[in-house]
């Protein structure tokens, strides 16, 4: 498949968040007790906080199109380092994100190229992300695109408390 990237602006601020608590949804609810996932979508990935990071200075999205059809989209964050990574100039790729209809079908791919270009474009030197540690299938993605694990962190869905992997690679 062919995809066309284009930056996300503030106009595709909902866009963006529909995307992400479907996406998010589809990836993690058969996973996690429904009422986490209710809990989490309701109160700390809601629509309104999602539209507001959409055209933020520190954050670059990047939509993937087929055609009409939005594919998915990446989420670039500047300024957030774990501490581990040291005073290294780092991008975060704070969320790569295919449509369920997508997975598998290169657009994570793109995304990730994407990404990779932008952290070069402009001069860092590690790329990182954090990744729930029992979703193989992404870190499986990750690992194959020359991504280890360097770390690990809490993370919060609803009342359960999660751990991530930090995965790092070279720009």
């Amino acid at each position: 498949m062919t995809y066309t990237l284009r930056t996300a602006t503030a106009a595709d601020a909902a866009l963006v968040a529909d995307i992400s608590r479907q996406t998010f949804y589809d990836t993690f609810a058969n996973d996690n007790k429904p009422e986490d996932m209710a809990l989490f979508l309701d109160e700390q990935f809601t629509k309104g906080r999602l539209m507001l990071e959409v055209g933020r200075p520190e954050h670059h999205f990047v939509l993937a199109y087929d055609g009409p059809e939005v594919a998915g989209y990446v989420k670039l964050r500047e300024g957030r380092t774990p501490a581990t990574l040291g005073s290294t100039s780092a991008l975060e790729i704070a969320r790569l994100y295919a449509c369920a209809s997508y997975i598998g079908k290169g657009a994570g791919k793109v995304l990730m190229a994407e990404s990779l270009r932008v952290a070069a474009e402009r001069g860092k030197e590690w790329v990182w992300l954090g990744v729930w540690a029992q979703n193989q299938r992404a870190i499986d993605f990750y690992t194959a695109w020359g991504f280890e694990k360097f770390d690990e962190c809490d993370f919060l869905l609803g009342t359960d408390v999660q751990r991530d992997w930090l995965m790092r690679r070279k720009v």
